[in-house]
């Protein structure tokens, strides 16, 4: 994976668009936004990952040899053209809302300000890693909200669609929350803990359940989770991990992280009788950790029915986003710019009101309550407008504007949350190491109000545009209607 060229990752229509560019001459510099239109899995917030993969795609850019003889292949593309190709590399810029930030519906999470051959052709690959990214963070982030600050592994690999979705989809939801991944791949390209315990296969290669926790005891006394649903949970498991702590602990081996793993049954009630044995034979701080196709939805459900697991392991539904298989980002032209340097905007009509596009070269601005300093909305503006937190601030729903918020001035603060991360072509921008993303990131899921955070309902965050883009979009709409 990681010395794959990725230039052909893309859809074939940007490179048939790219040659159209090429030969009518068109090659000004234009503005591209990715941004999504809908939350994941009907909730409140996303979390932005994938960043890191995508500078990396940038940087790497280029047509080898085998590229050009494979697009020549295809005997549509002109050797002129091709030759265009052969020295290609990416002189535009880039701006992007950090990885780990929490984001919201049609605000630009990345920015492409380039000739319009180039952004064209980095369309297709930065959605992709943005898009799978982003959606796996996000369902982590839920998963480990319903946790309630128990830990939560992640451990989806062998369900994943492929060793990238694996590893990557691991990073992510590292990002989003979890405590470490089984993925050990992932744990070496990107320096996160890795955590496993041991299958039922284990067991059964045993003559019997408790030789068999004495073994694994015996080889990983610091590290002593045993898997106690192989035959029998209760009459058998629980009963034989007792034994062998109670043989460490008189041996004299320090328990500093050991328990029990359920992969099975009614977890609730099984928790709940496991806790009373562990707690009767001496074992108060022992983990009881669960599996077994966990979601946010069931965890929350065991926590409500008074399970006591302190530790959860989520797979196929964490790193598939089973409910929710798809983030929904796009990649839409909002500017060109002519020859005085300024940038003229464009804007895509549909029949689908959600699917007008918000035009200009833009930012976003994040709006904080100034006492809790929760989120109270995101203003998408023109780049260079500014704005003054001592003085009012008045927001509008843009799809129901006789809906205002009068901000008094000084009950507010203001972030602007695109950072340049490409300068003419060079990455100027530094990604931090993924336990400093998530660390971030649990920075910003706490400026959500919990109503936010709900999975059923959830108190929607207004995105709302600033008076100067919201007059230029209705002109525009205007203007195109009355053709």
């Amino acid at each position: 994976m990681s010395t794959l060229n990725l230039t052909l990752l893309t859809d074939l229509y940007e490179l048939t668009m790219m040659q159209g560019y090429f030969k009518t001459k068109n090659r000004e510099v234009v503005v591209f936004d990715a941004f999504y239109r809908n939350n994941p899995c009907d909730g409140g917030y996303a979390i932005c990952a994938g960043l890191e993969q995508v500078i990396d795609y940038i940087e790497h850019l280029h047509f080898d040899e085998d590229d050009i003889a494979y697009l020549r292949s295809l005997k549509i593309f002109d050797e002129d053209f091709l030759e265009y190709l052969s020295n290609f590399h990416f002189t535009g810029d880039i701006y992007a809302i950090p990885e780990g930030t929490v984001i919201f519906p049609r605000e630009p999470l990345i920015k492409v300000v380039a000739p319009i051959m180039e952004a064209q052709l980095v369309e297709t690959a930065i959605l992709n890693i943005l898009n799978h990214q982003s959606l796996i963070a996000t369902k982590a982030a839920r998963v480990c909200y319903a946790a309630q600050g128990d830990g939560v592994m992640e451990f989806g690999l062998r369900r994943a669609q492929g060793p990238d979705s694996g590893t990557y989809g691991a990073r992510a939801a590292v990002i989003g929350g979890c405590c470490g991944t089984s993925n050990v791949l992932c744990g070496q390209l990107f320096d996160v803990p890795v955590k496993g315990t041991h299958a039922h296969s284990w067991i059964m290669s045993f003559p019997d359940e408790y030789t068999a926790f004495k073994n694994y005891a015996t080889l990983y006394p610091s590290a002593c989770i045993l898997l106690v649903d192989t035959y029998d949970t209760l009459r058998s498991g629980i009963p034989n991990a007792i034994r062998v702590f109670k043989e460490m602990r008189a041996a004299g081996i320090p328990l500093t992280f050991y328990g029990i793993r359920m992969d099975s049954g009614d977890l609730a009630y099984l928790s709940k009788k496991a806790r009373k044995m562990l707690d009767d034979a001496g074992f108060p701080d022992a983990v009881i950790s669960a599996s077994n196709d966990l979601d946010e939805y069931l965890i929350e459900s065991l926590k409500n029915q008074g399970a006591t697991i302190t530790s959860w392991g989520v797979g196929t539904n964490l790193i598939t986003s089973k409910d929710c298989p798809a983030f929904g980002g796009v990649y839409k032209l909002a500017a060109i710019q002519n020859e005085n340097g300024e940038f003229i905007p464009k804007i895509k009509l549909s029949e689908n009101t959600e699917k007008v596009t918000n035009p200009g070269n833009k930012t976003v601005y994040r709006i904080y309550e100034e006492d809790s300093h929760k989120i109270k909305a995101d203003l998408i503006c023109l780049v260079g407008e500014t704005f003054d937190t001592n003085e009012d601030l008045r927001l509008f729903d843009p799809h129901e504007p006789w809906k205002k918020t009068l901000l008094k001035a000084g009950s507010y603060s203001m972030r602007e949350l695109l950072v340049k991360v490409f300068d003419k072509g060079t990455c100027i921008y530094h990604s931090p190491k993924v336990m400093d993303i998530q660390k971030y990131c649990d920075k910003e899921k706490e400026t959500l109000w919990n109503e936010t955070k709900r999975f059923v309902n959830p108190h929607k965050v207004y995105v709302d545009l600033s008076d100067k883009l919201y007059e230029m979009k209705r002109q525009i709409l205007n203007e195109m209607g009355q053709e």
